[in-house]
């Protein structure tokens, strides 16, 4: 299978013998939960539990989405949504007719506007909850990892995302984005963050993860994994280490098919374990479960999230974790191809999941939920064991004493200065120079002023400005250069390049974003026609590294790495070019040649200066 190269000739490259080291280093004897049994606050706890009618246990159970700005007025678009999807119209009557113990954000459902209309809908869902009989607030939840998966944007601070971090290095760097992204989320409302990303990177046509992973090596990415794991926390955040036991090594997203992976138990020691050890000893709060199948730990080829040999045998028992366990989103096909949507949550709680992350249909789990303990196929008992480690964690986040926030917090901590400024200099430090054959850069203003930035314009992360090709000629005009912005997105055809060409006549130099180039990729054929003008061009991969490759013995002047296109990473890219910052970061993961992948073009640690 051809992912089995890559990962072999990966794992070479990244040193395997330096990663096991490391799995005895973090190994985990005994229980390490982030929120520790309290004898009076588990009594407390149980009481709440035993006073919940069958139906309040079962939505505790569940973390759902909804659409709409308003826990209470959305927009009527919003309301038609939810009573298609959902069958209620509003989040409030989501929590009063399913009694939901977590609500997840997303911007594409209307949720994140804006910072006080964020805070706004978080107050009124609480509202709504201790409006029910029970009184337990909501965990709200959200996927701010940051770099390309970010759901809460500008005016919110955006920061490197982690395979970024990764070429920056720094423990500390990495430890403050996350608090700062912490502490954003916290003002918000947004108790939960699904973060960090503990997956080791070790396949460069994994689709799912890729530069969402640290890198790909496992001791580096579990020193960072447990930094975020205390920025966050810090913060007041519970964090989540994903995609549990380990998704850095596949060729099939999970949302839309079942990945498998083909570690041997070894393996997986070696090369995916470090990072959720590390996440544990580091008492992280939550951890996600992945859908993907892995036969050497489970040989009945159940995904992860179904797998009580996974979940019960090796993260409960073997590495000692007490906390929530929750699921990736239910709604994904990686976790439907096997089992329906009826059986899935129930065989999910049976393996040892806490949380039921976004099912596609909320009444058919639930329903199924609540039948499967009064058929007695789950125990009340077992769900009470879950719904306590639930109420641990909402206890630990203070949301029984008060789950509010305030616009005087929004202002005083949402996208301030420090943390702007704070996101800046991090980015600057994870730009990685790789190529600089001529010694071109940093461009002068003097001899290279009038600059064209041409390229790929993928649709923007959530909440940033883009397109990649404005923002980077807008950051360069900054800078004091004239520069124009040619957008001739990831496929060009022979007319757009044709105009580029054109559009080259009177510049001093062509700056080109590339986004994941493959060997038939027009991109490439672009490139090549920019160089043959004579004009001196600057390549910045704004996704994957890997692009390098691709571009490497073409009569490219200079290849750089952002690690995304979100506005912070791309500014930090011109800064670099112009020579305002110097390029600090190194490679967190090995670029293999195009023409030969078992070879290493640029290995783990590579990276110019100047």
């Amino acid at each position: 299978m051809p992912h089995r190269t890559s990962r072999r000739t990966l794992l070479t490259a990244t040193a395997a013998a330096t990663a096991a080291a490391a799995t005895g280093a973090l190994s985990v004897t005994g229980t390490a939960s982030a929120h520790p049994a309290n004898a009076s606050t588990d009594h407390r706890l149980r009481r709440i539990i035993a006073g919940m009618s069958l139906e309040e246990k079962v939505g505790q159970l569940f973390v759902m989405r909804v659409y709409g700005h308003s826990a209470t007025d959305p927009d009527q678009a919003d309301i038609d949504a939810n009573l298609k999807e959902i069958g209620v119209r509003t989040a409030a009557e989501l929590v009063s007719s399913y009694h939901v113990g977590g609500i997840i954000y997303f911007a594409w459902a209307n949720n994140t506007r804006d910072p006080h209309q964020i805070a706004g809908l978080s107050n009124g869902i609480q509202r709504a909850a201790l409006a029910a009989r029970s009184r337990v607030p909501l965990l709200i939840s959200t996927d701010q990892e940051h770099g390309i998966v970010c759901r809460v944007g500008e005016p919110a601070t955006l920061l490197p995302g982690a395979m970024a971090l990764g070429a920056g290095g720094s423990h500390s760097d990495t430890r403050r984005a996350a608090w700062i992204a912490g502490a954003e989320l916290a003002a918000l409302g947004i108790n939960q963050n699904y973060a960090p990303d503990a997956d080791v990177n070790v396949n460069p046509a994994n689709p799912v993860i890729g530069v969402r992973s640290f890198g790909s090596d496992p001791a580096s990415v579990a020193d960072l994994v447990a930094a975020q794991v205390k920025g966050y926390q810090g913060a007041g955040v519970a964090a989540t280490a994903k995609h549990f036991p380990g998704h850095g090594d596949t060729s099939t997203d999970s949302h839309t098919g079942l990945p498998v992976i083909e570690h041997t138990r070894r393996e997986w020691e070696e090369l995916d374990a470090p990072p959720f050890r590390a996440a544990i000893r580091a008492r992280i709060d939550s951890v996600m479960t992945a859908h993907i199948v892995v036969p050497a730990l489970d040989p009945s080829e159940d995904p992860a999230t179904l797998s009580r040999p996974i979940l019960t045998g090796i993260l409960r028992e073997e590495l000692g974790y007490d906390g929530v366990v929750v699921t990736d989103s239910l709604g994904m096909e990686g976790v439907r191809t096997k089992y329906g949507d009826d059986r899935v949550p129930v065989l999910a709680l049976l393996a040892g999941v806490d949380q039921l992350l976004n099912p596609p249909d909320l009444s058919v789990a639930w329903n199924a939920v609540r039948e499967a303990v009064k058929d007695g196929e789950i125990s009340e008992a077992r769900i009470d064991e879950s719904i306590l480690r639930i109420l641990r964690l909402k206890t630990k986040l203070g949301l029984f004493r008060d789950p509010f926030v305030s616009g005087r917090g929004v202002d005083r901590t949402v996208g301030i200065r420090e943390h702007r400024l704070d996101a800046d200099r991090i980015a600057e430090r994870t730009t990685t120079l790789l190529a600089d054959p001529g010694a071109l850069l940093p461009l002068s203003r003097r001899t290279h002023r009038r600059l064209l930035v041409v390229g790929a314009d993928p649709a923007s992360p959530s909440g940033t400005t883009g397109p990649p090709t404005t923002t980077l000629t807008g950051a360069f005009s900054e800078l004091g250069f004239s520069a124009t912005a040619l957008s001739t997105g990831t496929a060009p055809d022979q007319a757009k390049i044709a105009e580029a060409v054109a559009a080259v006549q009177g510049r001093d130099a062509v700056v080109v974003a590339t986004y994941n180039i493959t060997a038939g990729s027009t991109q490439r054929t672009l490139v090549d026609a920019l160089v043959a003008t004579g004009v001196p061009v600057v390549a910045v991969a704004i996704r994957n590294p890997y692009d390098a490759a691709h571009l490497t013995g073409r009569g490219v002047a200079a290849i750089l790495a952002s690690y995304s296109w979100t506005d912070v990473e791309l500014r930090a890219a011109a800064r670099v070019i112009a020579g305002r910052a110097g390029p600090r970061g190194r490679l967190p993961v090995p670029v293999q040649r195009a023409d030969d992948p078992t070879r290493v073009l640029y290995p783990v640690g590579h990276g110019l200066s100047y």
